[in-house]
């Protein structure tokens, strides 16, 4: 991995004249202006900073996921067996969600923040052709994967029967439109490493408004037309997503936005860039995912209404990633710019912000639902099994939320340093107690309360992790040039 601190235009960035030549559009052109939010992000004050730039990111996706809670609600009324299989597919589809904003999206942000904050702007330019090639790279490996290894899967969470066909037809038409999803999360990382949040939020706001209406039209249908079932709800999300993907590429293309879509020759120095953080920062977030698979199969041992009820109680875990990931983006590009800049205090002060902020919010939200349980549940469910065992999960997670929003942010945080290693670590802390002793535990015969304190146990572990390594600086220590 290397660093960007340092580095212009005009010294040795290794790029080439033909590629200089594709992304200015002429050899001889001057140099592309950087975007004026860079001066903004360099040196306006860190917490109105931050909140311009996490609050529309934050506000909008709060309504997708709104749209998503409600279209669990929709599949509800379809039976047991539509919204067990429903909850099968969401770990998956937020794994492939995180993976791509969050993993390889935060890759991608990183380096072109990094990259504007040296004064880089060519390097910034030629990142967002690059980011699209891997977005049709990884959006077709979870269309492909997923067809062929989907039902094997499913059954490995507990899917039988009823649920098991639930999970397949709506898995199905979820991950055909894979590729749509990637282009989406890289290309909104582009615009969000550079200070732009209007117009991803834009796009998410779009696509909720019409997933509303398309996606309870296309489940049940209406008047004489018949709907697909929970099949709808993938066709929903999918026909979206594609419509959407286009228009930000046009936008991209145009060049409004500061940076410009256009093929350029391309170069492992800057795939290395983006992968260099990127990567390890997906297996973070497969980490967090793989945990919610395993914990959900061994929920599953427990019976049907015991997984149902973890899967309503557990989508709320969801519901704060769009907070923390709006908060998690505005503190990377904050850090990546300064860092780029050579700005270390800046850079560990906006880290330190934001950690306490993303803290303190999502602790006040998992009071709440210990407190008061039946607010969240009583949505989804009317089975009073169902709604003990989701009361159950809410009462022993939530009061660690505020552990899990601390690591999150200093994810974040360094990511934008080029150094997500100590996320990665406390990831795998997290993966081994609670999955790993979760397992164990119901294996030699622990009850389902245990397996749940396991759980909040892994959170408060791995967050002592991420507070040590940034106290003690291993978080900001620069890499290799």
């Amino acid at each position: 991995m290397t660093t960007d601190i340092g580095t212009t235009d005009t010294g040795t960035t290794g790029i080439g004249p033909a590629a200089a030549a594709a992304i200015s559009g002429a050899g001889g052109r001057d140099k592309p202006k950087p975007p004026p939010a860079r001066h903004a992000l360099l040196h306006g004050p860190i917490v109105p900073t931050m909140l311009r730039l996490a609050l529309p990111t934050i506000a909008v996706l709060v309504i997708q996921t709104a749209v998503g809670v409600a279209e669990t609600y929709y599949v509800s009324a379809l039976g047991t067996d539509a919204l067990v299989g429903a909850a099968l597919v969401l770990p998956v589809s937020m794994l492939m969600t995180m993976v791509a904003a969050g993993g390889i999206g935060g890759g991608v942000a990183a380096a072109v923040s990094r990259a504007m904050g040296a004064g880089r702007t060519r390097d910034a330019n030629a990142l967002v052709f690059h980011a699209l090639v891997l977005a049709i790279a990884f959006g077709l490996a979870f269309t492909v994967g997923l067809g062929l290894g989907g039902p094997a899967l499913y059954r490995l969470l507990g899917g039988t029967e009823g649920a098991l066909a639930a999970a397949l037809s709506y898995s199905g038409w979820l991950f055909a439109g894979a590729v749509p999803v990637w282009i989406i999360n890289l290309m909104s990382a582009v615009l969000r490493g550079i200070g732009n949040v209007r117009v991803p939020a834009l796009v998410t706001l779009v696509g909720a408004a019409v997933m509303i209406p398309l996606s309870p039209f296309l489940i049940f249908g209406i008047g004489p037309v018949h709907g697909f079932g929970v099949a709808g709800a993938g066709m929903a999300v999918s026909g979206y997503y594609t419509v959407a993907a286009g228009v930000l590429l046009a936008y991209m293309a145009r060049g409004r936005s500061g940076l410009t879509l256009r093929r350029v020759p391309l170069e492992g120095r800057l795939f290395r860039d983006i992968l260099g953080v990127g990567v390890v920062s997906a297996l973070s977030a497969l980490q967090l995912n793989l945990i919610t698979l395993l914990v959900t199969g061994a929920v599953g041992r427990f019976g049907t209404e015991a997984l149902a009820g973890f899967g309503m109680g557990s989508r709320l875990d969801y519901l704060l990633i769009p907070l923390l990931f709006g908060l998690g983006t505005a503190v990377l590009t904050l850090v990546g710019t300064a860092m780029g800049a050579g700005d270390g205090p800046r850079a560990r002060r906006a880290a330190w912000i934001g950690a306490l902020m993303g803290a303190g919010v999502t602790e006040a939200i998992g009071l709440g639902v210990a407190l008061w349980p039946s607010a969240w549940v009583d949505l989804f469910s009317h089975d009073p099994a169902v709604l003990a065992h989701g009361a159950h999960y809410l009462r022993t997670v939530g009061p660690v939320y505020g552990a899990v929003g601390l690591t999150f942010i200093l994810g974040f945080a360094s990511q934008g340093g080029g150094r997500p290693l100590w996320a990665f670590l406390a990831g795998t802390v997290r993966l081994i107690v609670a999955a790993g002793g979760g397992w164990l535990a119901v294996g030699l015969g622990a009850s389902l309360g245990t397996l749940f304190a396991l759980v909040a146990g892994a959170s408060l572990a791995s967050a002592a992790l991420c507070v040590t390594a940034a106290l003690t600086g291993a978080i900001w220590r620069p890499g290799r040039e």
